[in-house]
């Protein structure tokens, strides 16, 4: 039987991890799990410079996101700048003012909390899978070309496009440290 060199980092690091949790589960639990349920996008949210702030009609913007292969059905609001920053919610996906709409050229945003019943399954997407936004009058169809793992200051992922695009976007990693980025195009 292999035992242990002494001063093993491995083995130095497992042990602290344990003392860390017992820690965090035995001092204030009430407290670190506040922490950690308001360490999300909303605390660290997406600097929105450059984008119109011109106000669109209602009919335009996406009022729903179905991602049928994910079981993702949820309303979209529209996420206002505030201070140089999107709105996010706690109950809905959000569509970002001042991106791109569907059915135009443009890069339109859609984002939620990494939640059940929000964006949590959008971590097992793939490529090819198609995902549906809906208006008030008309419904748009698009297939996922692209999925990355982004820092949450590479912000040249919601940057307007040319061409019609959909960016979906969410927390990941661990303590949700990183941003999840699906990126779909209008299918035909």
């Amino acid at each position: 039987m292999k035992t242990p060199k002494k001063g093993n980092p491995k083995l130095l690091l497992g042990l602290a991890l344990v003392f860390l949790g017992f820690l965090l589960v035995f001092a204030r639990p009430e407290k670190v799990v506040k922490e950690i349920a308001d360490y999300t996008f909303a605390q660290e949210p997406v600097k929105v410079e450059g984008f119109s702030t011109q106000t669109v009609p209602q009919e335009e913007s996406p009022s729903r996101i179905i991602i049928p292969s994910l079981a993702i059905d949820l309303a979209v609001k529209s996420a206002k700048i505030v201070n140089g920053y999107w709105e996010v919610f706690p109950d809905s996906a959000a569509w970002g003012e001042g991106s791109g709409l569907p059915g135009q050229s443009g890069n339109q945003v859609i984002f939620a909390h990494a939640r059940e019943g929000l964006f949590l399954p959008l971590r097992q997407v793939s490529l090819g899978m198609k995902v549906y936004v809906f208006t008030k009058g008309s419904w748009y169809q698009y297939e996922v070309k692209e999925i990355k793992e982004v820092t949450p200051s590479q912000i040249e992922v919601i940057a307007p496009t040319e061409d019609e695009t959909l960016t979906l976007y969410t927390c990941t990693g661990f303590s949700d440290s990183k941003r999840l980025i699906v990126i779909a195009k209008r299918a035909s």
